[in-house]
């Protein structure tokens, strides 16, 4: 087998701007998708992650679980129900929410990252009172107990970013009165990233990113996304994860990413090199003629 050493130089070489500008800060990943089932990209990803966590690179996972909360509830004889794409949660649908996405999934996702020393560790919302929620009531839809949030406990995960620990977060959140909530995963995402003042999120989808008459958008601003998004030129399916991303950015991260997670080391690509592999959204005006800002 022929190594070919210039090469893999230049990759180390393009990589180290992008260390030293991120060194310190902080990076959210929503998780999900393709990367949270195929095996070899769960240890892509939870190598990624130690890795970036080995840099010097502060990161905070946000994940799903929407198909293993289908599977479960159907084994345990629960029916899976849907409004306008979200899933209604009864008290029943609660409980295997809760028990699948606090349980199983999250230690799952800890267990693979901790394999390559990434030091992490599974919570949820109910935990430190991490996400208050109050009960969804947008588009004049009842959700059962599906929830918004309200407030972020950040000052424990900056306690726990401070000791070099991952935290790994379940969408599950807790009303005022201690009832748990289901909450999308990426308006979590991007609660959490705001609340932390993160540098980025990262969206891990099964989509290249944003496509427009058959290409790949590299770089959006928000009115050029909300343009699209009223001319119904983007499909519904990222309509919700390019709205969330407004939110994150309202809120004051820098930028939104939303990348390929079939994608092998999707992550270091979209992070560390110069062209990325996605689509980036970024504030109003960002976006610089001809290129991709970094």
């Amino acid at each position: 087998m022929t190594v070919d050493i210039d090469a893999k130089t230049e990759v180390l070489v393009e990589a180290l701007p992008y260390i030293q500008e991120y060194e310190g800060k902080t990076l959210v990943i929503k998780y999900g998708g393709a990367a949270m089932v195929n095996q070899e990209l769960r240890e892509d990803f939870g190598r990624d992650v130690a890795l970036l966590k080995r840099i010097g690179i502060d990161v905070v996972i946000v994940h799903g679980g929407g198909k293993e909360i289908t599977a479960i509830a159907e084994k345990l004889g629960v029916p899976s129900r849907f409004v306008n794409g979200q899933r209604y949660t009864n008290a029943e649908m609660m409980d295997v929410v809760q028990m699948v996405l606090a349980g199983k999934t999250n230690k799952d996702v800890v267990a693979v990252i901790n394999r390559f020393a990434g030091m992490s560790v599974g919570l949820c919302g109910i935990d430190a009172d991490l996400l208050k929620v109050i009960k969804y009531s947008r588009e004049k839809s009842d959700l059962g107990f599906v929830g918004e949030i309200t407030e972020v406990n950040t000052a424990y995960i900056r306690l726990l970013l401070e000791q070099r620990i991952l935290p790994v977060i379940a969408p599950i959140g807790v009303d005022g009165e201690g009832h748990p909530h289901n909450i999308n995963a990426d308006m979590a995402a991007a609660s959490i990233a705001g609340a932390i003042s993160a540098e980025k999120l990262v969206y891990l989808s099964d989509v290249p990113g944003v496509i427009v008459n058959g290409s790949l958008i590299p770089t959006l601003d928000q009115d050029e996304a909300g343009r699209l998004i009223d001319e119904g030129v983007v499909g519904e399916g990222m309509i919700p994860k390019i709205q969330s991303a407004f939110v994150a950015l309202d809120e004051g991260v820098g930028k939104v990413h939303i990348i390929d997670g079939r994608v092998r080391h999707a992550i270091l690509l979209e992070i560390l090199t110069k062209d990325g592999i996605g689509t980036e959204i970024v504030h109003t005006g960002e976006v610089r003629a001809g290129a991709r800002s970094s």
